[in-house]
Order: structure tokens, then C-alpha cells, then sequence
């Protein structure tokens, strides 16, 4: 299904309805953002995304319960902050939400404001269809969900891409990518709960 189709999908249940939900799960490395960009793009005026990744605890946090070196497994998130949000943008129309900066590496509360007129939301993260507490709450909140399902070999040779692109040597991108990465994104494709719609990503 391309990003059209999708959002012809999306109009459809959205039609006569007000804010309307779209949940698009995936593991890291599956294409999660640049799909949601492009779908939002197809969408047009009233739609936006909303990142999973601004619930991100800090690193002095995750220092304190040991998950430095997991950061990015459901853990190493508000999980909780995250299914609050999702309560309160289905019932309210303007909300705070907060972004993950990655130039300075942590959260920012408030970072912008979902309005009245954003009416069609794309909600992007690796662990929105987790069936585990308290992330399984979230999927009461979603309207319509979406998973992108892509084969290991991929995910595992764009992982290592993207720590290349961070400046690391071959050894340490791929040490990163089957240490962290790699595990969480086994979690997603086990632990999620099934989509209505699966995309290859």
C-alpha cells in the first residue's frame, strides 16, 4: 500500500468524524518517520505527526535504573506519560506534546501544540501496539493502526547504516545495532499486538 492509498484509507474512516487516530508501529530501522511525513504530506492541511519519541527519559534517569546502555527498549520510556497523551488527544482539543531533540540528546516538554485543526494524527513509535503494561492502554486511542513489518537482514543492515552516518567505525556500528537495536526490534515484530493494516517497509 503506498502513502497515498494509505491516506485515501485514512479519509475514508476519518469522514464525518472528528479528530481521528492513525497508529504506525514498527521496530528501528523499518522507514516509521519517513512514512509518516509522507503520509501527512498526502494528507494535507489538518494532518500531523506525532512522535512516540519525545516520552524519551533523560540519560541521568536512565543512568540511575541501569538502562544507559538499553536506551530506546519500552523501559527507557514514559510509558505512561505517552498513553496520557493519547487520552488527551482524543478528547481535547489542544494539546502540548513533548519532542525528542536528538541534537541534545533528550526530551523537550511542551516542545509544540497539537490544535483544533489538526484533526488527522499520525502517531509514529516502535512500541504503540506493545501488549505489555501500560503501553497496551494506548491502543484504545487509536482509530486506525498500521505496522511496518521489515525482515531482519534489512533492518540490521540499515541499522549499522545509521550509526555509520553518526560518525562511528564499522565495529562499533555494528556492536550498537546487534546490541540495542537489533533486540528491540525483535521485541516490536513479537511483542506488538496485530495491525489492521501491514506494510513492508
Amino acid at each position: 500500500m503506498t502513502p497515498a492509498a494509505l491516506a485515501d484509507l485514512i479519509r475514508q474512516r476519518a469522514a464525518g468524524r472528528g479528530r481521528f487516530i492513525t497508529a504506525l508501529a514498527g521496530p528501528p530501522g523499518a522507514g516509521k518517520s519517513t512514512l509518516a511525513a509522507a503520509l501527512v504530506a498526502e494528507l494535507g492541511p489538518g494532518a500531523r505527526v506525532v512522535p512516540m519519541d519525545g516520552f524519551h527519559l533523560d540519560n541521568p534517569v536512565l543512568d540511575r535504573l541501569g538502562l544507559r546502555a538499553r536506551k530506546g527498549c519500552p523501559e527507557s520510556f514514559d510509558a505512561a506519560g505517552f498513553v496520557h497523551l493519547m487520552r488527551r488527544l482524543a478528547g481535547e482539543d489542544q494539546v502540548a506534546i513533548p519532542l525528542f531533540d536528538r541534537g541534545l540528546d533528550l526530551a523537550r516538554a511542551g516542545g509544540d501544540v497539537v490544535g483544533a485543526e489538526d484533526r488527522l494524527l499520525v502517531v509514529e513509535g516502535n512500541y504503540l501496539l506493545l501488549q505489555a503494561e501500560p503501553w497496551c492502554q494506548a491502543r484504545g486511542f487509536f482509530d486506525l493502526t498500521v505496522m511496518l513489518a521489515v525482515p531482519e537482514p534489512e533492518l540490521e543492515r540499515r541499522l549499522v547504516q545509521r550509526w555509520l552516518d553518526h560518525g562511528l567505525d564499522a565495529a562499533a556500528a555494528r556492536a550498537r545495532a546487534l546490541g540495542n537495536d537489533i533486540p528491540n526490534a525483535r521485541r516490536v515484530l513479537a511483542d506488538s499486538a496485530p495491525a489492521e493494516v501491514v506494510l513492508g517497509g
